[in-house]
């Protein structure tokens, strides 16, 4: 965290100290699992469904966190408060208020926004201290904890940020203040809770319209309503990415090589190019979102070229791509919807065109689609069809059932009907598990890659 006195803290957050002396410097940033609590850390005592953070405070003050912040005394150091949470933003934006030479820049999206806040961060880290949150930190918790990670050393600083109601984004916006902000796309995702898209449009609109004056608006051109956001605000810039030539950024000469996009990446600079190691055809869009971003930072386009072409995803469950012996499986386990979807499908059909094997979909069903479910699922097996895939394994749901003469609909109830199908895989296919993260399929992911390494181990032997 940046430096500033318990008083200063104090006062920020409306606290009673308690054991603590007002003039101490604090450096240490929040954690709000006492498990993770530890020397250079404070203890922040938030409420939950089940447990309550206080009765954890004096844990976290032993495993040697400096103080916590409290709604009630405890044996310890303490800053006690009336709402923990509350406390947490309030001392996140009175952080950011005093980190001047810090540039914060927060990015939106129906999808992309971790991939490209992880290839932002590679990037940015070339120029100076950066901070990029952990995880999936892009709520009302997660953001004001990115924050306080922020020194007095810090050049960067990258939110992510994320909506389920509108106004969320706006009150993320009130905290955090940044000058720099990207919207990548406006897709179908949580369509179910907004009712439209065009309500998701100013749900992630509302970074936009918080940029204060000076501002640089960077807009992805992959829908109808991104690009047009900010266009009657003349007190601040716009910057669009995407595949057209008339995108400040953009990427030329595209090829895909072991489902790897290889590009020219074209901006006002001039032109570098870039392979990247992330697997899939819609990587491209998230890497043009960074270096868009990176762009009106006034990072060199080399670096930017560079960091692209260096950059790997540590993201779980995502994109995760597995070789095992003659097999390839990619485990995109972690979230669903429609776009995403369409895109780990392409990529299995890129892996299955290049190898030669049959490809194989695993895919459990997509939540928050509201009415559009039923049709969304349907067309997901319409895609599958339409792009050669040969086997759509539905696990645990029928909605992707498709009349077709050329794909084999496989009916799981589970993952061990699963497990029992993928029995008729051979060597050189290429297999894809995806799903909401709610049906947890990363646990199929694991079984298949258990039956794909006996089978390349037996094949080794059958070969020796």
């Amino acid at each position: 965290m940046i430096s500033l006195t318990i008083a200063e803290i104090a006062k920020a957050i409306g606290a009673e100290i308690s054991g603590l002396d007002p003039s101490a410097i604090i450096t240490e940033y929040p954690v709000i699992d006492s498990r993770d609590a530890h020397a250079g850390t404070f203890f922040v005592a938030l409420p939950g469904d089940k447990m309550d953070g206080n009765d954890f405070a004096e844990a976290a003050l032993a495993a040697g966190a400096r103080f916590a912040i409290t709604t009630r005394a405890v044996s310890g150091p303490t800053l006690v408060v009336s709402n923990t949470l509350e406390a947490l933003q309030a001392l996140a934006a009175f952080a950011r208020s005093h980190a001047a030479k810090c540039s914060f820049i927060g990015i939106t999206g129906s999808q992309g926004k971790t991939t490209t806040k992880e290839l932002l961060g590679h990037i940015l880290t070339t120029q100076g201290e950066t901070v990029v949150p952990t995880g999936s930190f892009n709520n009302e918790i997660g953001v004001p904890l990115t924050i306080l990670r922020c020194t007095d050393e810090t050049a960067y600083c990258v939110l992510e940020m994320g909506a389920r109601h509108q106004g969320d984004i706006a009150a993320l916006c009130q905290i955090a203040r940044p000058t720099i902000g990207a919207v990548l796309v406006v897709g179908s995702a949580h369509v179910g809770e907004f009712g439209s898209r065009e309500k998701i449009a100013q749900t992630k609109g509302e970074l936009i319209d918080s940029l204060p004056d000076g501002g640089i608006a960077v807009l992805g051109s992959y829908d109808e309503f991104t690009p047009t956001m900010g266009a009657s605000r003349s007190d601040i810039s716009r910057l669009i990415f995407g595949a057209s030539a008339g995108c400040a950024v953009r990427a030329a000469d595209i090829e895909m090589r072991e489902g790897r996009a290889h590009f020219d990446l074209v901006t006002k600079a001039g032109r570098a190019a870039v392979s990247l190691r992330l697997i899939g055809p819609h990587q491209i869009s998230n890497a043009l979102a960074a270096a868009a971003i990176a762009t009106a930072l006034n990072v060199p386009i080399e670096t930017i070229a560079a960091a692209l072409s260096t950059a790997d995803s540590s993201s779980k469950w995502r994109m995760e791509l597995h070789e095992v012996g003659s097999y390839v499986l990619i485990n995109d386990s972690y979230n669903a919807n429609p776009e995403s979807m369409a895109a780990a499908l392409q990529t299995l059909r890129l892996f299955a065109q290049e190898r030669g094997g049959s490809s194989w979909a695993f895919l459990g069903k997509m939540h928050e689609l509201g009415e559009s479910e039923r049709e969304s699922h349907a067309e997901i097996g319409r895609l599958a069809d339409r792009l050669g895939i040969d086997h759509l394994v539905g696990v645990g749901t029928d909605l992707y059932s498709v009349a077709t003469e050329e794909l084999t609909i496989h009916r799981c109830a589970d993952r061990s009907e699963a497990i029992a199908i993928a029995s008729h895989i051979s060597g050189g296919d290429s297999l894809l598990v995806k799903a909401s993260r709610a049906e947890g399929l990363d646990l199929l992911a694991n079984e298949l890659l258990e039956l794909l390494h006996i089978r390349s181990e037996t094949e080794e032997e059958n070969q020796a």
